[in-house]
């Protein structure tokens, strides 16, 4: 992987500066040195891209996202728009019916407790353990993530020790209060409010064992993982599998025959496979109860899944007294732009986003960010997420990493649309954020940047357009318009018919700046219309050769985006066409031959003695008897003849000859077929057999001998 030059991130105004001077004056310095820094080789910024866009995004896999399908799957980003409220149930727990018990107080009907009792599910020896430990210390903590069942397990202790009737506690009410209010029934305080000053504190808990003692009552709270507990051990919640929940709830209301049906519909079989919350397989059981009784259709129990996931991504980016921290949803941000990414690194920048989060929701405050915060499994839990270890590929090799995704692979997409479209005053922040990460040092952060503006590009093209991907382009340095680059190629993949219309027009554009952009473009997404392509590159290159001072740079990355497309999956398409208009004009020409030779340089994996790309494609049409092979060979003969050509040309020869002294059963071999192709005349069989006689070998030694052995394949005509 090869190392970007220290790159340009915009200046910071006058008014950020005394907030966070040193990021001002890093930005500064970045942007001087941005000015006259070098492009990164196209090869490698493919593969950076390659190695590092989004599993739901990946480049080079020839994976096409289309009208909002990936493999059969709508991913909702690009399934057209969703009007009108989105509605799966609402913010309380369906499956028991307990209503509007989050913000109220009084007494749970008994009936409710039995109609729950009919569809409850659980393991019974975890339940066993919480209903003893609640027995004898007659005060249970519950802490499991919101949606999990813990409402429900908390009805149920009560009952089954029958500590009835069951009062239901006002959420709001202060931990320090909370013994006042308990008498000798059951109590259920459901998602007590917790903050960092005011924690549910062991004292809280003892007082309110005390009182219980003494009047014969239970009580249970709830609480989630990020709550502030001090010096209390809560008692984890084990949820049943939503599996269980979508049967036990389908067999209260349908026939054995009917349930087994409904549960081998693949659309069940899907939702199952997503990780579901309970609330939403209780939702799902009555919708496909309703779906057996023929009053919805089968797109409803199809669509179901997706909508559950939209509903719950808007209820994180809520503002209400249940909503999550600020930090808690820039964490949320972070993760859906580095999903399947490194975990500290995800942690790292979400802090980042959360200052300027911050800044836009209080300017006059400075940006505060707890040095240390939630534990990585209580965030990840809240985030419907799961860590693994896997290989991260880097400049120095694959390392081994910690790594965090969604369980759902949708919601990465889904919820940066959400925050894009839904919540516009979080743009600001957002659009600042992703400048810093374009002009990152490191590859994977500068390739979700871009996979992060390629969805917003998606979600609201002109407002992305206006905000994030054209300063990017227009950049004083290469780092922020290579980002550019990878993010209208990864908008591409998403399905944004408009990208290729962007990068024609930019192509001819007056700032090189653009036409850069859309060259390197041209050269990623030319694969699936490689013809166009090459004349849009070709008018390019007539552009260049007609003007008094051509622009060397563009000249060079023209090569290289045809270098990418000679190896890419289109490379019949593109060695034909290269062959049909090679002689059109000197222009033509060179850029052929310019981006021929580039691409005859490299080899698998980039190793130096790897097998060369471009002759193992020559190998394989011989074999095939494909074109390809007579369209490589007349490019070799006309790069051999040509005076600005030859020197590049058998100094590419000479590196094949030595990666063959090392792969005689390959790359030799190769050679030895394509060498008698390019001897069509005596000075041609001249200029090889000299290179084959005099070149020397590796570090001054002896010439190879694969070099002689290859001599005999030679002959005059």
């Amino acid at each position: 992987m090869t190392a970007d030059a220290p790159e340009a991130a915009p200046q910071q105004t006058d008014d950020e500066k005394p907030e966070q001077p040193a990021e001002s004056d890093e930005s500064q310095d970045d942007a001087e040195s941005g000015v006259d820094d070098q492009p990164q080789d196209a090869w490698a910024a493919r593969r950076d891209l390659e190695d590092h866009a989004p599993r739901t995004m990946r480049y080079g896999a020839r994976t096409r996202f289309t009208s909002g399908r990936v493999g059969g799957d709508n991913h909702g980003v690009s399934a057209g728009q969703i009007v009108g409220d989105v509605i799966t149930g609402t913010k309380t727990e369906i499956y028991y019916q307990f209503g509007g018990a989050a913000h109220s107080s009084g007494e749970v009907p008994a009936a409710v407790l039995e109609r729950i009792a009919t569809h409850f599910v659980t393991d019974e020896t975890h339940f066993a353990t919480l209903t003893e430990r609640l027995r004898t210390d007659r005060v249970l903590v519950i802490s499991g993530p919101h949606f999990s069942g813990r409402r429900t397990a908390a009805l149920m202790l009560l009952r089954g020790l029958g500590a009835t009737p069951v009062r239901v506690l006002d959420r709001t009410t202060a931990p320090s209060a909370l013994a006042q209010q308990l008498g000798g029934d059951g109590h259920v305080l459901c998602d007590l409010i917790t903050e960092r000053d005011r924690p549910l504190r062991e004292a809280d808990v003892l007082a309110a064992r005390d009182r219980l003692a003494e009047k014969g009552g239970h009580l249970v709270i709830t609480v989630d993982p990020l709550a502030a507990l001090d010096g209390i051990q809560a008692a984890e919640w084990k949820p049943p599998a939503p599996a269980a929940v979508l049967q036990a709830h389908l067999r209260v209301a349908a026939d054995p025959e009917t349930v087994e049906k409904l549960l081998a519909l693949p659309a069940v079989t899907e939702f199952l496979g997503r990780n579901h919350q309970l609330r939403e397989a209780a939702t799902y059981a009555k919708e496909l109860v309703n779906y057996a009784l023929g009053k919805t259709g089968a797109q409803d129990i199809e669509r179901f899944s997706q909508t559950a996931l939209e509903r719950q991504i808007q209820e994180w980016f809520e503002e209400d007294e249940a909503s999550l921290h600020l930090r808690d949803k820039a964490f949320l941000v972070a993760l859906a732009a580095f999903d399947g990414g490194p975990y500290a690194l995800t942690a790292e920048l979400s802090d980042l986003l959360y200052g300027l989060l911050q800044k836009t929701d209080n300017p006059g405050l400075m940006p505060r960010v707890p040095v240390f915060g939630t534990h990585m499994e209580k965030r990840l839990q809240v985030a419907r997420a799961t860590p693994y270890e896997e290989e991260e590929n880097t400049e120095w090799g694959p390392v081994t990493q910690l790594k965090a995704a969604f369980q759902d692979e949708r919601a990465a997409l889904i919820l940066l649309r959400e925050v894009w479209t839904g919540h516009p005053s979080a743009r600001p922040a957002l659009v600042d954020w992703l400048r810093r990460l374009a002009g990152d040092g490191r590859p994977l952060v500068r390739t979700r940047a871009a996979a992060t503006a390629a969805v917003l590009a998606r979600a609201d093209l002109p407002s992305a357009m206006a905000l994030v991907i054209e300063p990017w382009a227009t950049s004083s340095g290469f780092r922020h318009r290579q980002v550019t680059v990878n993010a209208l190629v990864l908008a591409h993949l998403l399905g944004l018919a408009n990208v290729s219309r962007i990068i024609d027009s930019w192509c001819v554009s007056d700032d090189w700046k653009l036409s850069w952009v859309a060259i390197r473009a041209h050269g990623l997404i030319g694969p699936e219309r490689p013809l166009e392509t090459l004349v849009a590159l070709r008018g390019a290159a007539r552009r260049q050769q007609d003007q008094d001072e051509p622009q060397e740079l563009l000249i060079a990355e023209l090569a290289e985006s045809v270098e990418l497309l000679i190896l890419s999956p289109a490379d019949d398409q593109v060695l034909a066409d290269l062959c049909r208009t090679l002689h059109d004009d000197r222009a033509v020409f060179d850029l052929a031959l310019r981006g021929f030779l580039s691409a005859c340089r490299r080899t698998g994996q980039g190793e130096p003695y790897g097998s060369p790309l471009v002759l193992d494609r020559y190998a394989r049409a011989l074999q095939e008897r494909s074109p390809a092979a007579g369209h490589i060979a007349e490019l070799w003969r006309a790069a051999l003849r040509d005076p600005d050509h030859t020197k590049q040309a058998l100094e590419v020869l000479r590196g094949w000859v030595l990666i063959a002294e090392h792969s005689p059963d390959t790359t030799e071999w190769a050679l030895a077929a394509l060498l008698p192709a390019l001897t069509g005349s005596t000075s041609e069989y001249q200029r090889l057999d000299h290179l084959l006689r005099t070149m020397p070998g590796e570090d001054g030694a002896a010439p190879p001998l694969v070099a002689s052995r290859l001599r005999t394949v030679l002959s005059p005509r």
